[in-house]
């Protein structure tokens, strides 16, 4: 079903030519990478998708931010402006900024979970992950079922799972040191949470003496969701759902690269300024990421980040960002290729597993797909799958994901319409050799945790 697409609430001020590799080329680039897509530099990319963090283009508002920037080491004004601006949208106490969302992760799970400690959540991303085991605690995913079923178009499929987490907190309550909300829920497709879900997990949470933090990434995104598809919200600011969306937890923390559009950055917040977290806090950030008034951030990346947390919740640009990916979802449609629907924020999360179902995810159905897009058009995605989510942390063995995804993941102000169509025709033409795809890849070399990000494959023979 065709859909409009929205056109761009801005203008193009300043271009990057792409590169074009031939598919000779490619096939060459893949082989130099180890087939890891990761491996891949940029120059070599007609189109990018790896990830939508970092990857937006700033405006003018926020370039001559970078000019105003004040590089004092303690007590920057630009720290004081990025505060001020958190701490109005957030109606947080405590902001502490990071160089990005894992330097928050880095910081504060420590400070929370330790070995034999239970983390709960409707779905842990790859690095937020890694951090909980890091702090040797161990995860659980409560993700509501719908999510399980990509062809199912509910509303909310990132929520939490609540009779499932009151279940763990029955059975662990004593054991569980934190529950986090992923919003929106990458790993499910970008899919958001409603606010009475919010409302319903923070009840049980109070209940039960456990915190909870927002994994705020995407939580632009999800308030635009909450406005469109939640009745009670629909007449409600943008700036309004965010608040209240904050105040059904305790701490956030956030990789402000994605809904703030910024190239570095993050925070970290705390809901309550009398917390004993605070001064923890305060001493790890100085150890691992700088002095706390700028936490690894130099003073024009501050004021960069001020300025984009404004524009992230602006409704014009909300509007447009869900539009493209509708627009695609729609091409999709078309095409008879399945995808988590109905689509989320950041991109569109193709099942692989549908369109390559004699793949089985040992071999990566995921990874196979986002190498044959690349061999195809040159577009670097990448596998949100049993590649990415790895081996049992107790058993090494491999773990089963509950999806077997190739994620678009469309940065911010940076593509056009053409662009979208490009990826729609390559995913056509994958569709119509897909038969001839006969095996995936197996790992060769991994590192012990985040092994997509380095480990090295090769091709399974037919």
């Amino acid at each position: 079903m065709a859909i409009k697409y929205i056109p761009e609430p801005f203008r193009i001020k300043s271009v990057e030519p792409l590169c074009m590799l031939t598919r000779e080329e490619r096939e060459s680039r893949l082989i130099e990478a180890k087939y890891n897509l990761f491996g891949l530099k940029g120059e070599d990319c007609a189109i990018d998708l790896l990830t939508d963090s970092g990857t937006g283009a700033m405006s003018t508002g926020q370039w001559a931010g970078i000019m105003r920037g004040d590089e004092a080491y303690a007590g920057a004004a630009s720290y004081e402006k990025l505060i001020d601006t958190a701490r109005d949208l957030f109606g947080y106490d405590y902001i502490q900024p990071v160089h990005q969302g894992r330097a928050a992760e880095k910081v504060l799970f420590p400070l929370l979970l330790s070995a034999g400690k239970l983390a709960l959540s409707n779905m842990f991303f790859d690095t937020t992950r890694a951090h909980v085991e890091l702090a040797g605690a161990r995860c659980i995913d409560c993700v509501v079922e719908a999510a399980r079923h990509p062809a199912e178009r509910a509303r909310f499929k990132g929520n939490m799972d609540v009779p499932r987490l009151e279940q763990l907190l029955r059975e662990h309550g004593g054991r569980v040191g934190l529950i986090v909300m992923t919003i929106t829920n990458n790993s499910a497709g970008g899919q958001p949470v409603s606010m009475q879900n919010l409302r319903e997990v923070a009840a049980l949470a109070r209940q039960y003496g456990i915190p909870v933090c927002i994994d705020a990434a995407r939580y632009a995104e999800n308030a635009y969701f909450i406005q469109r598809d939640e009745a009670e919200y629909k007449d409600v600011p943008i700036p309004r759902i965010v608040r209240e969306m904050f105040s059904h937890a305790d701490l956030f923390t956030m990789s402000a690269k994605k809904d703030a559009i910024v190239n570095m950055g993050g925070l970290l917040g705390v809901r309550d300024g009398a917390s004993d977290l605070i001064q923890g806090i305060r001493t790890a950030c100085i150890s691992y990421e700088g002095f706390y008034t700028y936490g690894g951030l130099s003073g024009r990346d501050m004021e960069a980040l001020a300025v984009g947390l404004r524009e992230g919740i602006d409704e014009s640009y909300l509007r447009y960002r869900i539009g493209q990916m509708e627009y695609l979802g729609g091409l999709l449609d078309d095409a008879g290729i399945a995808y988590q629907s109905p689509v989320g924020g950041h991109g569109i999360f193709v099942d692989a597993a549908a369109l390559l179902p004699h793949i089985p995810y040992t071999e990566y159905p995921g990874q196979v797909l986002a190498i044959e897009l690349y061999r195809e058009a040159g577009i670097r995605s990448c596998d949100i799958g049993s590649y990415m989510l790895g081996n049992d942390p107790d058993t090494g063995k491999q773990l089963q994901a509950s999806f077997e995804f190739t994620r678009l993941a469309i940065p911010r102000r940076v593509y056009t319409q053409a662009h979208l169509d490009v990826v729609a025709e390559a995913l056509s033409e994958i569709k119509q050799r897909a038969h001839r795809i006969t095996r995936g890849y197996r790992i060769t070399w991994e590192p012990p945790i985040l092994r997509h990000f380095q480990s090295s494959l090769e091709p399974i023979a037919a």
